[in-house]
Formats: C-alpha cells, structure tokens, sequence
C-alpha cells in the first residue's frame, strides 16, 4: 500500500493535520461540555424564570366555583388557630372556609407564614383535600395552597412531598375542571423545581403521559406557560441526570413548543431542550434527530433576550457533540448569527456565543473553514482585545482549538486578523493557570505552523513585540508546574538561540508545502 499522499487541494492529510495537534490532545478532549459556563447563566435566568412560583394572584369568590357548587359569600379572614378548628370539620363548606383563608394567607406579596401553617398540621388536611372529587372547589383551593407552601426553601416543599401530595396531584392532571388541573400542574413544577431527588420521584411517579396529554390546540397560553415551565423543571439538574429514556418522550412537545407564538412558552421550551441536551452524544443525537435545531437556529434571532440565552444554550450544547452533530448546526446557518451574538451588550449571551464556538473550532477543517466563511474569528478578536475577562477566557479557547485542528490556512488567517497581540496579552492579565496553559497551547500551535512554513522569526517577533517573550519569562515562577514546563518548552524552543538557529533551516518542504506553493496566496504567506 503507497503511502498517503497531501490532497491536492494543499490541505493537509490526515497523518499531515497530527503535526498542528496538541501533542496528547484529541478531539474529544478539546470539546468542551457545560462546566464552569452553567452558574452565570442560570443567575441571568433567575429573575425571570424562577424555579419555584408562588401563586400570589387574587381572584374573587364567585370565580372560585369550579364545581358548579354554591359559591362561597366572602368570609373574614381566620387565625390560624379558627383554621385549624374549620379544617377538622366534617361539613365541607366549613372545610371550604378554612382552605380558603389558609390559601389567602399563602398569598400574601411578602412573607406569607409557611412555617405556621406546616407547623399548624395543616398540610396532611390539605392533601387529602386533593382527592375530593366530589367537591372540585375544596381541591382547587387545597391545591393553591399547597402551590404556595411547594414554592417555599426545600424543607418546606418536602413538607408537602412527604405527606403524600404527588400522586394526589398527578391524578388531578386529568381532572375535567381546568383550574384545577393547572393549579395541580404548577404545584408539580415547584416540587420537581426543588432539586433532583424530588424531581425524579415526580417522574417516577407517571407525571410526564398525563401532563404531555394537557398539550391541545384549544390550551389557552397561560395553561401552556405552566405546562412549559413545569417540563422545563424535569428536564432540568443533573448529578443525577434525570431518566433521558423517560424525558425523550417530551421531545416532540417541545419542538411544537419552541414554535408556539408565545415568548415565554418558547423561553422555557428553550430551557427543557438545554438541559436534554447537556449531556452525552448519544442524548444529543437524539434531540438532534427530534428536528429541533432549525427552529433553535432561528430563534437566536429573537428580539428576546429570554428566548435567545436558552437557545444559544441549546445550540452551544449540540456542538459539544460529534462532528456530525455540530454540523447539523452548521448547516442550519447558525453561523450567520454568531457574529453579532459575540458583539451582544449582555456580557453572558458574548461568552456563551464565544463558548459555542470554541466547540465549533474544535471540530473538523471544514467547519473551521465555514467559521472564517461566516466572519466569525473578527468578533472572536474583538472580545480577546476588548471583552470581558470570562468571554475572553472562552475566546482564548478558540484560538487554541482552531490553531489545534485547522490547516496552515486557515491558522495563517487568524493571525492576520490580529489574534496573537491580545490573545498573548492574556497571560499578563491573569494567574489562573488553565488559561494561561490555554494561551500558552495556542502560541505554541502558532509558532509550529509558522515553523513548517519558515515563518518563525516572523511570528516569534510578534509574539515578542506583545510582550509575550516577557510574560513567558514571567509565569516560569508560577507554581503550577505544567505552567513552568510549557514556558521553559515555547522558550528553548522559539526564542533561544540554539531554537532559533534551529527554525531558520528554511520553509519546510514535506509533501509539497513550501511557503511560496502554488496553492497559497501570491508572495507566500504574510504574517
């Protein structure tokens, strides 16, 4: 068998492209999941979409008459010590009464007196008020109520959970009376909301059939904001995970979902598709083969910053994943959108966008190369002059992947976009030595590409000029020790005489790349 010969393109082989690799470094590893990107954007999330929702809405007695049963004449407001008296009554009305002002106190704006009413024993009553079904006002207000004390800190949401409320509550998801299945719906996305535990004993427990079955055209929107929020809270969490054999099952609901005409059904459609998505590539293929990346690309457009951070989340997820999935995204022209997405006035949407990215450029030649199509490594330039110290963090990433993966090209391009003085300015602005092994990764990737092509006096000055020869010296005191073995490496190297002596045998002329070849641009490449 002859041996692999270079494209005749001028692209490097496959044998040829392990020269510009990070020496131990595959594509897997350079694919970067949700790590230390999570906590920020979960803070931008929660003001919007908290995970627990107290129901606070006020409504008047006569619209409380779900049954078709005598509405209830207003009643004054009870202690808690009358509550607890009415409560134990056999007549239902006076039940009725008592649930109705216990729910009123549950709905106060501020500090309504969850611990009171749990410590009262008045929960045990207001579950077995969930089965009545015989008077479906007494369970629409036992469920409110306990909406509001579910809304509560963890300890008071499974005050609820351990007397029994669950099933209860799932039960009445099929309820024929519409406000009290939502109110069951919103009191389920409060206990899943409180962590994976009690999320996967909801799940357990046969809510998503009887919840997905909610899902009608004639659902009216704010049914369906309940209904999106409270999948969203299944889907999300992990250590554990939850069951993604169970939660699949949601996918086809939620790609309906992500096209409905309201904003906040979509946001947290959104969400659910993120958290499915933030996990192995087996679970990425499958919400890929769902259908549901055309419709994320295009909601990155949204006006709505809500919807635009989970999709951008959804979407940075999917290119985690094999190169066969990152190019679904690709081919769904997300890539159009990435240049203003790095350029967004919300500092988390930039970095989220440059974290995308520096997964894309972690990937084969070609999606590299649709990176440079898109004119997506300028605004990549800009955030690592101009950005935050986290955007900047991810851009470093690109640069060190790009310059991992790509072809002399395409790397040749970068640096004539301007990439090395900020991207070497990194290393003086910080002491965190991942980042600084990052930055150290990508000049070292750069200078043996200039290497090849006899282009190292050229791009080691550049580097020097950035006061990078400085920084180099610099961080061979830091304490990490990986950090003063990369440093003592690029040094001997690039910028020792003995190195440079070694660089200056010429271009390289190994299967044809000669730095004047015919397939590169005229007078050679220019660094």
């Amino acid at each position: 068998m002859s041996a692999p010969t270079a494209p005749r393109d001028g692209s490097p082989g496959p044998n040829r492209l392990k020269n510009f690799k990070n020496a131990g470094k595959d594509i897997d590893e350079m694919r970067r999941r949700r790590q230390e990107t999570s906590i920020e954007l979960r803070k931008a999330r929660k003001d919007e979409n908290l995970l627990k929702r107290r129901n606070v809405q006020e409504i008047e007695d006569d619209n409380l008459d779900v049954s078709g049963d005598i509405a209830q004449p207003q009643q004054p407001n009870l202690t808690v010590e009358e509550i607890i008296y009415k409560i134990q009554s056999l007549d239902p009305n006076v039940q009725l009464i008592a649930t109705q002002a216990t729910r009123k106190m549950l709905s106060r704006e501020r500090n309504p007196p969850i611990d009171t009413i749990i410590t009262a024993g008045i929960v045990e009553p207001l579950v077995a008020f969930l089965g009545r079904s015989d008077h479906p006002s007494l369970q629409f207000e036992a469920a409110w109520a306990l909406t509001n004390i579910a809304s509560g800190d963890s300890k008071q949401t499974r005050a609820v959970v351990s007397s029994g409320a669950i099933k209860p509550f799932i039960n009445l998801l099929s309820s024929q009376h519409h406000n009290v299945a939502e109110q069951a719906v919103w009191a389920l996305g409060n206990i899943a909301g409180d962590g994976p535990q009690l999320r996967d004993q909801v799940i357990n427990d046969g809510v998503l059939q009887p919840l997905l079955s909610l899902v009608t055209p004639t659902a009216e929107f704010p049914f369906l904001r309940n209904i999106t929020w409270t999948i969203s809270n299944l889907c999300r969490n992990k250590n554990p995970y939850p069951p993604f054999d169970v939660m699949k099952d949601c996918l086809p609901t939620l790609k309906q979902f992500i096209n409905h005409p309201d904003e906040e059904v979509q946001a947290d459609a959104c969400w659910a598709i993120s958290y499915l998505t933030d996990g192995t590539n087996d679970k990425i293929n499958t919400v890929v083969e769902s259908g549901v990346v055309p419709r994320l690309v295009t909601l990155l457009n949204s006006n709505n910053i809500s919807v635009v951070t989970p999709a951008l989340r959804a979407i940075g997820n999917i290119v985690t994943g094999s190169d066969e999935q990152t190019e679904v995204v690709v081919r769904s022209g997300a890539l159009t959108v990435f240049p203003t997405l790095l350029q967004h006035p919300k500092n988390n949407v930039m970095k989220e966008a440059a974290w995308a990215i520096s997964n894309v450029a972690a990937g084969n030649t070609e999606q590299i190369q649709a990176l440079i199509d898109n004119n997506v490594l300028l605004p990549i330039v800009k955030i690592l002059s101009n950005g935050d110290a986290r955007s900047q963090k991810e851009a470093a990433w690109v640069v060190t992947n790009l310059t991992s993966g790509g072809t002399p090209e395409q790397i040749v391009h970068f640096v004539t976009l301007g990439v090395i003085p900020p991207f070497t300015h990194l290393m003086g602005s910080t002491q965190d030595p991942k980042l600084i092994g990052v930055v150290m990764d990508g000049l070292s990737n750069i200078l043996k590409c200039a290497e090849k092509l006899g282009e190292t006096d050229h791009v080691a000055s550049m580097i020097e000029e950035a006061n990078g020869l400085e920084y180099l010296e610099q961080v061979q005191s830091h304490s990490n020790q990986e950090v003063y073995n990369k440093a003592i490496e690029i040094i001997d190297r690039f910028f020792s005489e003995e190195g440079a002596e070694g660089a200056e045998e010429g271009p390289s002329t190994q299967e044809g790349f000669k730095f004047h070849d015919n397939n590169m641009p005229d007078g050679g490449f220019s660094f």
